[in-house]
């Protein structure tokens, strides 16, 4: 059922991004290759060839895109700093940028002019190419001291202003998906045992950084040092099966746990150890393919968090599957277990993406109770269209937006502490190895267009309210917001449409004219040449 009610005075809303997917500019002004210009620069490694070379162009729109967010009336703005663009080799001694951190120095000015607090992500997935080639990224332990060194710089640099940093966004995804499967750069399929090894690395690593802040930086700056880890919520299909019940605890365990519990508890999840060991004793090895954190560390990463960030999409229903015991190991099969849907959950857009809005409230409870109740930030939360053709009334969006931010306030009353919400994301935007074929954006853009423009969606509008009133106030009202929303995005589709027009036009005034005046040149030489010789 909906509650109406409104958020406590001071929680914070906001929008979010990434540098890869937005910024562009892949090459200019002194950055440095990062593993996903390698990546999208190989063919078949994403939809359609496609690329963030240019992506929204948000390297060069600075401006345009924090007057939309000042038209959101947002209180904060989620962003990530690319390291190749302020350390082009990843190595802190062999060269600094000045342009890359000039640009992020006048990004947070301007943000911070505008009254909108910039929430920083130090690792939204962009390692520096070089340290990849070299040392083979996150599989390698020297990349505990070179990302230090890069965050402290960003500390240093930025540190006066900027009060809250997240060290990694979503590293189930960089472990999982850029070392297991190789869905994402570097494009590593090392089945088994790369991800854990890149896990281990990165959680190390974000230990690491957190002290370095705490006896570094803390007493003059101030500021918090979080973590931000995007996970599903697992359901058992049978509630009263305690397999099943097992099943969806592992499920969040190989998700959420896999990074908060070493950080909130000082280890992996107990389940985690025990089915990765066990597997790996099957196999014949003489260690487990999960590795082990020493006493020293496990007291050195515990309590590295002054704030969870949390991700979240979407559910599914868990249940226990054996696999038989396989010589080729996999971190999807180490958990036993399968993942279902209920074909009546809606899925505006790509299939993985259901909207299951009563999931969340559970997540939040969850952590509530595993971890201590910490501070949470949701840092990315929204919904994807697949792109045929330009969708403004987002009807689908508004629905996932009220349903998901509805159960954060049914969580705050339950007794979580959520302090910010950050819908994800600002723009549609490069969408990792689905291209640009998936959207998030609450800004439509048109890539086609040179100058890619930004129009808002009916979610705008929505969203809008939704901050202006901290809340849900009543039905009536709530009711109305999403009739206006409606009638405003019909406005903006037209002179959408009218603009692709006139982008249509252009295009065949620069392309095809141009073609058919040099065909008559040529014609015309042609005739003249027979002219001539007819009459000589």
């Amino acid at each position: 059922s909906f509650y109406y009610g409104t958020f406590p005075a001071g929680f914070l809303w906001g929008v979010g991004s990434s540098a890869y997917q937005t910024e562009g500019a892949w090459d200019k002004d002194g950055k440095g290759p990062s593993i996903w210009d390698a990546f999208t620069h190989k063919k078949g490694k994403v939809f359609r060839n496609e690329t963030g070379d240019s992506a929204c162009d948000g390297y060069y729109k600075v401006k345009d895109d924090i007057q939309l967010l000042k038209e959101l009336k947002v209180n904060h703005y989620l962003l990530s700093i690319s390291w190749p663009r302020i350390m082009p080799t990843g190595i802190k001694a062999e060269q600094l940028n000045e342009k890359g951190i000039q640009f992020y120095n006048d990004t947070i000015n301007s943000l911070l002019e505008n009254n909108i607090t910039p929430i920083v992500s130090l690792y939204h997935w962009d390692l520096p190419q070089v340290l990849q080639e070299k040392y083979g990224g996150w599989q390698n332990i020297s990349m505990i001291n070179y990302f230090n060194d890069y965050a402290n710089l960003c500390f240093e640099k930025f540190g006066d202003r900027v009060k809250h940093w997240i060290t990694f966004s979503n590293p189930w995804a960089v472990a999982e998906k850029g070392y297991e499967t190789g869905e994402h750069a570097p494009g590593l399929k090392l089945s088994g045992c790369g991800a854990y090894k890149a896990a281990h690395h990165i959680i190390k690593t974000h230990a690491k950084v957190w002290h370095s802040y705490n006896n570094t930086w803390r007493r003059e700056q101030r500021g918090m040092v979080g973590i931000s880890l995007t996970s599903g919520w697992g359901e058992p299909v049978d509630p009263h099966s305690q397999t099943d019940r097992d099943a969806a605890e592992r499920y969040i365990q190989f998700h959420l746990g896999w990074f908060a519990n070493p950080i909130y508890r000082g280890d992996y999840p107990e389940v985690m150890k025990n089915y990765v060991g066990r597997k790996s004793a099957q196999q014949g090895l003489g260690t487990s393919r999960l590795p082990a954190f020493s006493v020293q560390e496990k007291t050195y990463i515990k309590g590295t968090s002054d704030f969870l960030g949390i991700g979240h999409f979407t559910t599914r229903y868990v249940l226990q599957k054996n696999f038989p015991f396989l010589q080729v190991s996999s971190y999807h099969t180490d958990h036993d277990l399968a993942e279902l849907v209920d074909p009546n959950w809606p899925a505006p857009g790509p299939k993985w993406l259901y909207s299951v809005p009563w999931g969340f409230r559970r997540l939040l409870n969850f952590i509530k109770t595993q971890y201590g109740n910490p501070l949470i930030y949701v840092t990315e939360n929204g919904v994807s269209e697949t792109m045929q053709c330009p969708q403004l009334c987002d009807e689908w969006r508004i629905q996932y937006l009220k349903g998901y931010i509805n159960e954060i306030l049914k969580a705050l009353n339950d007794g979580v502490n959520v302090k910010g919400y950050t819908a994800w994301s600002l723009l549609d935007k490069f969408e990792w190895n689905k291209g640009f074929s998936e959207r998030f954006g609450l800004y439509h853009i048109d890539f086609k267009h040179k100058n890619k423009p930004r129009y808002p969606k009916a979610s705008v509008d929505y969203y809008k309210k939704i901050i202006s009133a901290n809340g849900f106030p009543n039905p009536r009202e709530v009711e109305n917001w999403h009739r206006k929303a409606m009638d405003t995005c019909s406005v903006t589709h037209q002179h959408l449409a009218a603009d692709s027009l006139i982008t249509h036009m252009e295009m065949v005034t620069e392309i095809v004219l141009p073609t058919v005046f040099t065909l008559c040149i040529l014609i015309s030489i042609v005739l003249l040449i027979f002219y001539l010789r007819n009459h000589s």
